[in-house]
């Protein structure tokens, strides 16, 4: 057996698509724009990469992108008093913190201010509340894409055994939950799992989000299984720098149906549900159906 692969830059660009036209129709018919804000603290330059790509996600979308920069030496009241700024402005509405904050601060503080119906990361302590018990709200963004996918591969997800790598509040949680709601059988597993291969091999989904790379191997993976590999990591490796992810790909291609590739795969998906929830969180707040599926 031979892996498809799972083109993720292929459907985030199908997905953009859709969001650049919905966002179009929303102009047309209720005359506003959605609008992002997206505040940057220090220099980190995978950030400043990120921010910048965001931005033009935005524009090509047809969303309005704010922007704010701040230096590293910036205080957590400071900080705080720009969120409640950005929470105020009616052009506004997704805010984003980019992450990692600078050590003085205290993220998950910051985060907690953000109005969490602006909240377009879905970190937010009331977004995650709703997602566990099943409420309408805004979603995590990297969990949001991977069920995209899996939804496109596989259609129906109900009856399932989905099986997560990862229990972070940025992936491996909400992926549970969401997997959940489609009536998977979801089993969450991390690196002190005892016999984790046990638990791998199975799951008919397995979604890989543990952050160490290629730590998933081929013959944990059951026959036919679908793949999600959310991890991006760079090693050295015959002299160069490359990117992987947290399963051994080649390695898995010999067990799994489907697989997304590192890269190309899950990581395009993000920024284009991150434009997703912006125009959801718009619509919610001017009271207008959201336009999307």
């Amino acid at each position: 057996m031979t892996a498809q692969l799972i083109d993720g830059k292929a459907f985030a660009a199908k997905l953009r698509g859709e969001i650049a036209a919905a966002v179009a129709d929303v102009k047309a018919q209720h005359q506003f724009t959605p609008g992002l804000a997206v505040v940057l603290v220090g220099e980190d330059p995978a950030s400043q990469v990120y921010v910048r790509n965001k931005g033009k996600a935005c524009e090509e979308a047809g969303i309005t992108s704010f922007e704010t920069i701040l230096p590293a030496t910036t205080t957590q009241e400071a900080l705080l008093a720009e969120v409640a700024r950005l929470n105020a402005d009616d052009a506004v509405h997704g805010i984003l913190v980019q992450l990692p904050l600078p050590a003085h601060i205290d993220a998950q503080r910051v985060i907690n201010a953000i109005d969490p119906n602006k909240d377009v990361d879905g970190f937010h302590v009331i977004n995650a509340g709703r997602l566990a018990v099943g409420q309408d709200g805004l979603v995590p963004c990297t969990p949001l894409g991977c069920l995209l996918l899996l939804k496109d591969k596989l259609g129906s997800l109900a009856g399932k055994h989905a099986v997560i790598v990862g229990r972070s509040n940025i992936v491996g949680k909400p992926m549970a939950q969401l997997l959940l709601k489609e009536s998977c059988t979801v089993t969450i597993c991390h690196s002190r799992t005892d016999f984790l291969s046990q638990e791998t091999r199975r799951g008919d989904i397995l979604v890989a989000a543990i952050g160490k790379p290629e730590f998933v191997k081929g013959s944990w993976i059951k026959p036919g299984a679908t793949v999600i590999d959310v991890g991006i990591n760079r090693i050295a490796r015959d002299g160069k720098t490359k990117l992987v992810g947290d399963v051994d790909t080649n390695a898995a291609s010999e067990f799994a149906n489907y697989i997304t590739p590192v890269p190309g795969g899950v990581g395009p998906m993000t920024i284009a549900c991150l434009l997703r929830n912006t125009l959801q969180a718009a619509c919610a707040i001017k009271d207008v159906a959201f336009p999307l599926a």
